[in-house]
């Protein structure tokens, strides 16, 4: 009995050291993924333009909302299953496949009857009404790297997401424009996300093998849709709020403005995926903690990986948002304007981080109430998105002071988001959740202060900023954090083997 606290601690520390490993691949993918993001922006900006990349990324948005709907909350929901079921975990995941294909038709069907919730600024064209069946291949994907992730396989998620899939993306959407100009991106997406699925269940069938002797029970299927509800809702509204801005703006801006903040967006996700690719792997470490009803160590683990995901994506941020208009002009002259929408949206992705962090434990301590607090927040960037819209379109500012409108209601929804999930979470596990550092803020004030000088260079000597001003900002900003925020337990992430004592 009396080595029962060493076997906790132990386990906690193995827990984290889990983590850490999970975080390493975890930046490792991101490095990969803006190596190839960078040349599909470029050749999407500069091939196809502002216009015709509205059009596509309004048709993705529809499709990957379909997709999302299509996983019944399975991307969390099946660490949590694998954690509690006694059966095969082949079976378990064979269960979750089918259901997920099973809402995948369903979801994709109704897209194929109504094409026109993809292009509602445009005419239909050639194969689009066949498009949503891609919905399949991106739900079955997300779902078997949830179930790699159950096994710490973070390198699946790597694989698939930042090598196979951006990579597949620039070098088809090259490909295609001699092919058509005007469904070439849509045609290079469809191909990027089958080889993405195909990466994925290549490690899932490694881990988990052939589900023999299963079988297809509809009842289990219709229990285990119901168990997920809940979080299926907290999951779509989740990933409603990074999308709600460029669904409304679709409603008030042509797609060449769309266009434009597409760009602007896909910059300021690259490090949003610094969280969620800690998503998969904080899971199961939650819920076997749950199970232990060891509330100190969520505690722990969510304030840890919360740090971790803030602190690098102040540096992303930073270091992207500084010298804007030379990375948005890398993409075309016409892009530049996007430049007040990317700082907006790289501020809203630091201010979410601990939301984020939070509900990843939230959503197995308290589901209604962490689905109530979402739908809150979607709601404030709602009603925020359409007052800033509707009065800067009052003043009479154009469309560009009308794009960045959007990302400031996201970054408002988004800080207040975290502030009610990290409290939330705080008192259910009755331990303050402390993600933000003094240390750290005034660390991002030394690098800002310092990077502001790199802009002051002539326009002609832009690419200046982008060859060695990012890297720059990335380095001073690494090792000013090293030095000033980071503690012993917080190195751990760039250190292999178990933390260090105390």
């Amino acid at each position: 009995m009396s080595n029962a606290p060493v076997h906790a601690e132990h386990g906690e520390r193995d827990d984290i050291a889990a983590l850490a490993k999970g975080g390493r691949a975890n930046v490792f993918g991101f490095l990969l993924r803006l190596a190839a993001r960078i040349p599909f922006l470029f050749i999407a900006g500069r091939l196809y333009g502002a216009e015709v990349l509205g059009r596509f990324a309004y048709a993705v948005l529809v499709i990957e909302f379909a997709a999302q709907l299509a996983t019944m909350g399975l991307k969390r929901g099946l660490a949590d299953q694998l954690a509690r079921d006694s059966r095969e975990q082949s079976h378990i995941v064979a269960d979750a496949l089918l259901l997920c294909l099973i809402g995948s038709i369903a979801f994709g069907g109704v897209l194929m009857i109504f094409p026109e919730a993809m292009f509602p600024n445009s005419g239909l064209n050639g194969l689009d009404r066949l498009i949503p069946l891609i919905v399949i291949a991106i739900a079955l994907m997300d779902v078997a790297l949830a179930a790699c992730a159950y096994q710490f396989n973070v390198a699946a998620t790597v694989r698939a997401r930042a090598i196979v899939e951006p990579w597949t993306i620039s070098i088809a959407a090259f490909g295609f424009y001699f092919y058509s100009a005007r469904d070439g991106l849509i045609l290079s997406y469809v191909a990027a996300m089958l080889a993405a699925m195909v990466a994925s269940f290549w490690s899932l069938r490694g881990h988990y093998g052939v589900p023999r002797g299963w079988r297809p029970d509809l009842v289990r299927l219709w229990q285990l849709a119901v168990r997920n509800a809940p979080l299926s809702a907290a999951e779509t509204i989740d990933w409603a709020t990074r999308r709600l801005d460029l669904a409304i703006l679709g409603l008030f801006a042509t797609p060449y403005v769309i266009g434009i903040y597409y760009v602007a967006q896909q910059v300021a996700s690259l490090p949003q995926k610094l969280k969620t690719s800690f998503e998969p792997i904080l899971g199961p470490v939650i819920t076997r903690n749950v199970k232990l009803g060891n509330h100190e160590a969520i505690a722990r683990q969510v304030s840890q990986v919360g740090f971790w995901i803030v602190a690098a994506q102040l540096g992303v941020a930073l270091a992207l948002g500084i010298p804007g208009e030379a990375v948005m002009g890398l993409v075309g002259p016409t892009f530049v304007g996007g430049t007040g929408a990317l700082a907006c949206l790289l501020a809203a992705e630091v201010l979410g981080a601990p939301s984020v962090a939070s509900e990843a434990a939230l959503v197995y301590l308290a589901r209604l109430r962490n689905l109530s607090l979402s739908v809150a927040t979607i709601a404030l960037q709602a009603v925020l998105t359409v007052v800033l819209i509707m009065g800067t379109r009052r003043f009479g500012l154009n469309d560009l002071y009308v794009a960045a409108m959007p990302a400031v209601a996201l970054a408002i929804a988004l800080a207040a988001s975290s502030v009610a999930k990290s409290w939330l979470l705080g008192t259910l596990l009755g331990a303050r959740i402390k993600v933000w550092r003094i240390s750290l803020v005034l660390s991002g004030a030394i690098v800002a202060l310092g990077g502001m000088s790199i802009t002051w260079l002539p326009q002609h000597l832009e690419w200046v900023e982008l060859l060695f001003g990012i890297p720059m900002m990335l380095a001073a900003y690494g090792a000013i954090v090293w030095k000033m925020a980071f503690g012993e337990a917080d190195r751990a992430l760039f250190k292999k083997g178990a933390l260090p004592e105390g």
